[in-house]
């Protein structure tokens, strides 16, 4: 069992219909929760009353679409009885068109996990076998591989969630805890059959909004993450350029009341405060010796506070979407309804990944422009050039921060570059059946490229605002007439600069800093964890 599953949270997540919160997918993405399909017999059989209406409406020759009919502008050509029982391989096969990068493991349980809990709400017609058949990929660690490009977003993600259902029938490939193989082999080795789709399953599987919503719930964790990191990060530059830590004054905020905004103010003043055991006489805060920072500091909750403000609307619309039946049609075997529609339409996770891309590449901006002030004499207060780390003598030969501020340019540069909106993109596809779509995965899939620009931004920062606290306290060591506000570094600030130098040492001399960037890139969830009580 690969190190992911070893350490799952022994309580599982039940599915039974209910709720799903966005916590609950990041969870078992990372394997560190289990799921279960609720043991109720209400929900087992509500689930079992939709393939059994289903059986009803066929041995009546009724009409209902995917499932008599061809798929798409097919719909008016009626399938032979004879053929209903091949129909659903032929959708799965026809779409196993998929390019582009594969979706790493986490994301692809994440997709599991999402067509599961849609399905779970029992309006699909899909069988609790089938739902068995989902849990067991999960909970086996058997997870398809699944190429990220081909969905335009509506009938949903057809093409990427084709390699599920073709997984479940022991086709294509899968990771196999980690090792990419062949699902036939994998099913013979624990002796799984392969399953076999009832009519409107295939349909049911992949007419839906699953990949979009898993690659959303991870983007939002990362981004409420990248939030929480920017102000710490914010808040060590600030101490580092002697800043003025009244620009976050409670005070001032409580005039314009957005509460993230707010929120992310309080937590500066937080980061710049000073424990009562630790001021002295001579070391009472008192007026900066400007009055105003430059925007990038001084602004920064109002730059912050509108990605921490929009973080809960955010979430609604996504677990909204998580928690909705998304394919068509929907099977309501009480009413004894087929009803055809289009909730597989992304419109809610195109707007809100193309929403999110943007807010998260101001975060980019914001720390891009703190970096030019650490690295420039004229702006930095003191601080050594480009944040060296030299001894006198061997300053010359030195460049320290340069080429990292280079990067962070291009990495920001990329990053803004890719706000570009992907739902008003709309092409009309399918022989204009598909003629308005969402572009929701594309939003999405940016979403998550711009995350990661923007955490590359984020280790690259962390590195040089340690560094940068580093070369203050060694002035105001010098120097105990130094104009900074407190002379100690904050408890707050203190903790976390000792936790990141437990992973990246000070730059005294050049050495290349890929290792250590990637290093706090992979671990920048490690650095977020408790940090705020707010």
């Amino acid at each position: 069992m690969t190190d992911m599953m070893a350490d799952r949270h022994p309580t599982p997540l039940i599915l039974d219909g209910n709720t799903v919160e966005l916590e609950s997918v990041l969870a078992v993405a990372k394997g560190h929760t289990r799921v279960q399909l609720s043991d109720s017999s209400e929900f087992r059989e509500r689930i079992a009353a939709g393939p059994a209406f289903l059986d009803r409406l066929l041995e009546e020759d009724g009409v209902v679409y995917g499932v008599t009919t061809g798929y798409g502008d097919a719909c008016t050509r009626a399938v032979p009885m004879a053929q209903h029982a091949e129909l659903p391989r032929h959708l799965y096969t026809f779409h196993g068109c998929g390019l582009g990068e594969i979706l790493d493991v986490e994301s692809a349980r994440a997709v599991v996990l999402v067509r599961l809990v849609s399905l779970c709400r029992g309006v699909s017609g899909v069988s609790v076998e089938l739902l068995e058949r989902l849990v067991w990929l999960l909970e086996e660690d058997v997870i398809p591989v699944i190429p990220s490009e081909g969905s335009v977003g509506a009938s949903g993600d057809l093409t990427p969630l084709s390699y599920l259902a073709a997984v479940l029938c022991g086709e294509r490939e899968v990771f196999d805890r980690g090792q990419r193989r062949a699902t036939a082999e994998v099913f013979a080795e624990r002796g799984l059959t392969p399953y076999h789709l009832r009519p409107k399953e295939g349909l049911a599987l992949m007419n839906g909004t699953a990949v979009m919503t898993a690659l959303a719930c991870l983007a939002l964790g990362r981004a409420e993450q990248l939030s929480r990191l920017a102000t710490r990060i914010t808040a060590m530059n600030s101490w580092a350029l002697e800043g003025n830590p009244y620009h976050f004054d409670a005070d001032l905020f409580a005039a314009k009341p957005h509460v993230g905004q707010q929120r992310v103010a309080a937590r500066l003043h937080q980061d710049l405060a000073h424990s009562p055991a630790q001021a002295k006489d001579d070391d009472t805060p008192r007026n900066s010796s400007r009055l105003q920072d430059r925007y990038s500091i001084r602004c920064a909750p109002h730059v912050i506070g509108v990605l921490e403000d929009s973080l809960p609307w955010l979430r609604s619309f996504i677990e909204n979407e998580l928690n909705s039946a998304n394919d068509n049609p929907l099977i309501d075997p009480v009413a004894g309804k087929v009803m055809h529609g289009g909730h597989f339409y992304g419109g809610h996770i195109a707007f809100a990944m193309d929403s999110l891309k943007t807010l998260v590449a101001n975060i980019a901006d914001l720390l891009d422009r703190q970096f030019a002030l650490l690295v420039d004499t004229r702006y930095n207060h003191g601080l050594a050039a480009n944040l060296s780390g030299a001894t006198l003598e061997r300053a010359p030969l030195n460049h320290g921060y340069k080429a990292v501020q280079i990067g962070v340019s291009a990495w920001t540069a990329e990053a803004l570059k890719l706000t570009m909106p992907a739902s008003v993109f709309s092409r009309s596809t399918e022989c204009h059946n598909q003629d308005k779509v969402s572009m929701g995965t594309i939003a999405a899939r940016d979403a998550l490229r711009v995350l990661a620009l923007s955490e590359q931004v984020v280790a690259a920062l962390l590195h040089a605002a340690c560094q940068a606290v580093d070369l203050r306290q060694v002035l105001v060591f010098s120097a105990p007439d130094s104009h900074t506000l407190n002379s100690h570094l904050p408890p707050a600030l203190a903790d976390f600069h000792r936790l990141c130098r437990e992973r990246i040492d000070f730059v005294e001399e050049d050495r290349a800093l890929e290792n250590d960037l990637r290093y706090l890139c992979a671990h920048l969830a490690d650095l977020a964890e408790g940090m705020y009580a707010d």
